[in-house]
């Protein structure tokens, strides 16, 4: 995790029911930039980045932010250069084969660690844990690593869906899947249902968002409920180990 306290938005979601992309976060996303008017937009989790960049421009311009992709020139001098940045969403493994390609891992945590806001959402959530194994996605490509840019020391899992116990399909539910990566793995997972974010601010997190709040699944414990507006700065006080031995 970067030194110092990290500005960060990390949504479960991008789009909620009823609403235009980004509306139901506007207000967070003003406040975690704090009268900068200008992002830098990370479009490699999808694979139309103009069309990508084009509906961000519609959703943040109009609030007075200026978006350049991250495409439309060198990616890691813009990013290096950003008031800040914002990764979307898309798939989390042709997210980070890109970062990993482009060279943004040691930039984006050199610039979070000097107070850079970092705005996430889904596969952009997922992208600021240590690690991509929990994200919901299709490896449709190998990235070269499952290391992303580690600004918070835990993991997340995005659009986390409770178990439906009148549901005909047969695979693994979200919950048996968290557990078993606590089988393999040490590191707590905030588990965020729809409409939930993560904000990090002068060394505090706060689950915020919808009222359904967010389940954390720790190693040898039963997942713990954490509502909407909660306090989880305990989160960053748990050292994880990844590849444990059983």
């Amino acid at each position: 995790m970067p030194q110092g306290h990290p500005n960060l938005l990390l949504l479960s979601n991008s789009t909620a029911p009823g609403r235009t992309y980004l509306e139901h976060a506007r207000e967070a996303i003003l406040e975690t930039l704090d009268g900068l008017r200008s992002i830098v937009f990370v479009p490699f989790a999808l694979a139309d980045h103009d069309a990508y960049t084009k509906t961000v421009r519609g959703a943040l311009e109009p609030l007075g932010i200026t978006v350049r992709g991250a495409h439309e020139g060198t990616p890691r001098d813009l990013v290096a250069g950003a008031e800040a940045v914002f990764v979307g969403g898309g798939n989390t493994f042709r997210l980070v084969k890109a970062i990993h390609e482009l060279g943004l891992i040691d930039v984006v945590r050199a610039r979070v660690a000097e107070g850079m806001p970092y705005v996430g959402s889904s596969a952009g959530t997922n992208a600021a844990t240590p690690s991509l194994r929990t994200t919901n996605d299709m490896p449709i490509v190998q990235p070269p690593s499952f290391q992303t840019f580690g600004l918070v020391p835990f993991q997340i899992n995005p659009h986390y869906l409770d178990p439906d116990p009148a549901s005909m399909h047969q695979g693994e539910t979200r919950e048996e899947r968290l557990t078993q990566f606590l089988e393999e793995n040490d590191v707590p997972v905030l588990a965020m249902r729809e409409g939930t974010w993560l904000r990090a601010s002068d060394g505090a997190m706060r689950l915020d968002g919808v009222a359904a709040g967010a389940r954390v699944f720790c190693r040898g414990s039963e997942p713990v409920e954490v509502p909407s507006g909660a306090d989880v700065t305990w989160l960053v006080e748990r050292v994880g180990s990844f590849d444990i031995h059983r």
